[in-house]
């Protein structure tokens, strides 16, 4: 090996490893951006459960009253056939 051979292995590692750190950092960030998407859509989701869950509750309630209601009218509508 020439002493001219070590400057040049040097260099092609330093090469390569500036190339492995700059890859890194990109899929770092990329990553980041990512996460902060799926971040978003969870809390887009978290909102639209809790909106979907109050709907529910309204509705079995509706249900609950309109349930009675009919109840009630068949009730006096046996009362008039007796």
């Amino acid at each position: 090996m020439a002493a001219g051979d070590s400057p040049r292995v040097s260099s092609d590692a330093l090469d390569s490893l500036e190339e492995r750190i700059l890859r890194a950092v990109q899929l770092v960030s990329q990553l980041r951006r990512e996460k902060e998407a799926a971040e978003a859509n969870a809390a887009e989701l978290q909102t639209q459960n809790r909106e979907l869950t109050a709907e529910l509750e309204s509705l079995r309630n509706d249900r609950g009253e309109v349930k009675s209601r009919i109840e009630r009218l068949l009730s006096q509508l046996d009362n008039l056939s007796v």
